[in-house]
Parts: structure tokens; C-alpha cells; sequence
């Protein structure tokens, strides 16, 4: 299992996400190999990181829209990307990577001074007489504090770590200015994530209708051009205000990084624990109520923590099923987490803990119209620390942080409820770890 990339960002990198100070401040008793600034571990190289910004020179960056690197606003001063206009009339301009990326993993340290306003924007691609903000979606780097204090707009979905004025960061665990804090930008397929200092701040998948609905009422809405490339460039901004970056660094995401968990064929790397039906039938998987009309399960060999898993599932008689994880089974007794697998009306994509505190979350009760009973559904399950977040069909369903969750490790398994009656098929299980 890959170590999340911020903690592998290094020592000092821990130090704040750990303990919530900044990245200067010593980390005493750390495992993770300790290297400087701007460098990789053996396990960062090994992983497939590689720099975006070498801590000497700005060997690899570019102008926007230009093919050499601009000359004042940027320049590189004790291992610091600083972007520090005398003037504020943004004279060095934005900045790209020579290099484009499609999926990927971006880590990077940062801080303001004040006033600082900059951004780091991602699938950047160049269009004629139009400028950064019009064409890629942007984390947002600010003095929070002073720009709430200025008044002059309304700064929600304008902050640290939000998705620049689309979405609103659902924690601040910001930094004062001048201290260093550490972002991170997941790009898998249309999903997109922001950290900051350790902590999800939002989350969205690209041109889903929320999504679309997002850009129609804001600022982007007559850009055709707004986040729309598959792939392009990193790009940090210059708003003519003081910024510093370090520790750049991304792991492109490959699609090996995806493991199939169900072959199409047979139930190689599964094991049936209980009576009940698991078989194969025209490349899916089925789990059909025997004799017994018991529970069962069908798990897992492998171990998974954090994860997202997407599947679909067809629920052809009844119904009642479930996707566990972190979860472990003594026959069919099961300790663990259930997201729900129901007929309408009874939960699906709930948190169930079996045999111990029972229901933790249940949908909204008109998040249930999002289950398509007979037909074919996507369902994501993404478990990450003591997060669990769930979608059906595209739809989030719950959001849940348990402790308890936290410090789990285990299996995922699917089950089949007791009372007989039940034929759910199951195909395209594919799981990331994180």
C-alpha cells in the first residue's frame, strides 16, 4: 500500500500535518526518511514522484502563453519559488509546467505574505487571448484574513483551499501568513480533491451535473474553454501580491494504479464464506440466496485501508446486500462497515456497523430516488483515515467521520442478507489505494 503522499513529502512536511504547526518546526522520532527541501525520498522515487521545482533554478516552468520563463514578478531564492511583485501590477505573470499531466497527484508547500493572493491550477491549456483563470480550475492560496477584513466581496468559495468560486472549503485548518502550509491536488478521471495541511477541504467530479451547475452560476459560466482539457499543465499564478512555493512535487497516476478486483471469469482472489450462492454468469458476478437462506459473503483476499472502490451493482430479486470494509470474518460472523445495498426505501448507501453500534449514518431520505432498483448502478465507496463518503449513480450519499473507522484495517467483502430470495449481480469492481 502506497504511504499518502503527504506524508512521504518528508519530515518536515509530518510535522505539520501532524502536529498542525508549521513545516519548519523539527518532527522528532519520525520513521519516514529525513531529506531536505525540494528532494525525494527512496520511497517518494520508488512510488513514482518525481520534482516539479528543483529548489535552484526554474528549469522546467514557462511563461503562460509564452515559451520562455518571464523575467521579474519570479525568481528563485533559498530554495524558494517566490512570486514577489515590487510593484502589484503582476509582473512576472503566470507560470506553467513545461510538462502536461492528465491523473495525478500534486503536493506542495506554500505561504503568503500580506495580502498574498496566488493559486495553483491544474489541465491547464493555452487559448488565445485568454487568460489562466479562463480556462482551468484553480486552488485558491490567500491571506484568508485580509481579504475577509477588506470586505470589498464576499469571499465564500474565495478562501485557501477552496475550488476558486465554485465550492467552499468544508475545513480551515490554514496557517497564519508567513508560516508554510502544505496543499495537495488529486486529479483522477473527472474526481478532483483538495487538501490542505492533512484535511480534505472540498471535493468534486468534473461535469457532473453539480458540477455544471456550479460553472453556469459563476464567473466561468461563459467560458467555453473553463476546465474542459483532459490533460495540460500545473500553473501557479501571479496576482502581483507576495508568494512562496517549495517541495513541488507530483506523482502522475497511471492506469495500473486501478486494480480490477473481479476478472470476469471466475472467483480468483475471493473467498466464499457461508452457503450462499457466488458463481459467475456472462461476466458478472452474481450472488444468489441458497438453500439456507443465510448470510453470506464473499471477501476479499487482500487487505485494503485507504481506497476508493467503484462497482456497479443490478439488484434482480429483492435486493439486500451490502459492500463491507475494513472488515474481518470468522465464518459469517462479520466485524466491520457496511455501505448499504437495499431495496428502495431501506438506506442504501448508508454506514452499518454489524454486530456492534448498527446504523452510524443513513442517507436523506430523498437520496434514495438516486437508486435505480432493476437496473444497473455505479456505486463509490472512498474510505480514507476515518472518512467514509459514499455515491450512488453519481449521487453523494453520506459523508461520515468515525474514530472507530480510523483505526480499522481489513478486508472488503460483498454480502447477502438472510431470509432467502435474493439474486444481485455485481460487475466493473475496480479499487485505487491511496
Amino acid at each position: 500500500m502506497r504511504i499518502a503522499p503527504w506524508v512521504i513529502a518528508g519530515v518536515m512536511t509530518i510535522a505539520l500535518i501532524s502536529c498542525g504547526t508549521s513545516s519548519d518546526e523539527a518532527n522528532e522520532g519520525a520513521v519516514v526518511e529525513a531529506v531536505g527541501h525540494n528532494a525525494l525520498t527512496a520511497a517518494e522515487e520508488a512510488e513514482g514522484w518525481r520534482l516539479l521545482f528543483d529548489g535552484t533554478s526554474t528549469a522546467g516552468w514557462r511563461g503562460y502563453g509564452r515559451d520562455d520563463f518571464p523575467e521579474g514578478g519570479w525568481h528563485v531564492e533559498g530554495g524558494e519559488l517566490i512570486g514577489q511583485s515590487s510593484t502589484g501590477n503582476m509582473d512576472g505573470g503566470d507560470i506553467v509546467t513545461v510538462a502536461e499531466f492528465e491523473d495525478f497527484e500534486l503536493v506542495f508547500d506554500f505561504k503568503v505574505g500580506p495580502e498574498g493572493n496566488s493559486g495553483v491550477f491544474y489541465r491547464v491549456k493555452e487559448y488565445d487571448e485568454k487568460g489562466l483563470w479562463q480556462v482551468a480550475a484553480e486552488y485558491q492560496v490567500l491571506d484568508d484574513t485580509a481579504y475577509i477584513e477588506m470586505g470589498t466581496m464576499d469571499m465564500n468559495t474565495h478562501l485557501t483551499g477552496d475550488n476558486y468560486d465554485l465550492q467552499s472549503a468544508a475545513v480551515r485548518p490554514t496557517n497564519p501568513v508567513g508560516d508554510w502550509n502544505t496543499g495537495r491536488i488529486v486529479v483522477h478521471g473527472n474526481r478532483v480533491e483538495h487538501w490542505l495541511n492533512g484535511q480534505m477541504t472540498v471535493e468534486y467530479e468534473l461535469y457532473s451535473d453539480e458540477w455544471e451547475e456550479l460553472v453556469a452560476a459563476s464567473k466561468f459560466g461563459e467560458e467555453a474553454f473553463y476546465a474542459r482539457a483532459p490533460t495540460g499543465s500545473i500553473a501557479l499564478q501571479d496576482h502581483g501580491t507576495p508568494v512562496w512555493y517549495r517541495n513541488i512535487k507530483i506523482r502522475p497516476i497511471e492506469a495500473q494504479d486501478r486494480i480490477s478486483l473481479f476478472n470476469g471469469r471466475d472467483l480468483s482472489g475471493w473467498t466464499v464464506h457461508g452457503t450462499e450462492r457466488w458463481y459467475v454468469e456472462n461476466g458478472d458476478l452474481v450472488c444468489e440466496s441458497g438453500p439456507d437462506a443465510a448470510y453470506g459473503y464473499l471477501r476479499t483476499d487482500a487487505e485494503y485501508e485507504d481506497f476508493e472502490l467503484t462497482l456497479e451493482f443490478k439488484q434482480e430479486a429483492d435486493g439486500n446486500s451490502g459492500v463491507f470494509f475494513r472488515s474481518t470474518l470468522d465464518g459469517v460472523v462479520v466485524t466491520g462497515w457496511q455501505a448499504e445495498v437495499a431495496p428502495p426505501g431501506q438506506f442504501s448507501g448508508g454506514v452499518y456497523e454489524s454486530y456492534g453500534r448498527g446504523w452510524l449514518i443513513q442517507p436523506d431520505p430523498e437520496k434514495d430516488a438516486a437508486l435505480r432498483m432493476g437496473e444497473w448502478n455505479q456505486m463509490k465507496v472512498r474510505v480514507v483515515g476515518p472518512r467514509v463518503t459514499t455515491w450512488i449513480n453519481g449521487t453523494e450519499m453520506i459523508d461520515l467521520t468515525d474514530e472507530k473507522i480510523g483505526e480499522a484495517t481489513g478486508h472488503i467483502a460483498l454480502q447477502i442478507h438472510d431470509g432467502g430470495g435474493i439474486r444481485v449481480r455485481w460487475r466493473n469492481l475496480d479499487v485505487v489505494e491511496y
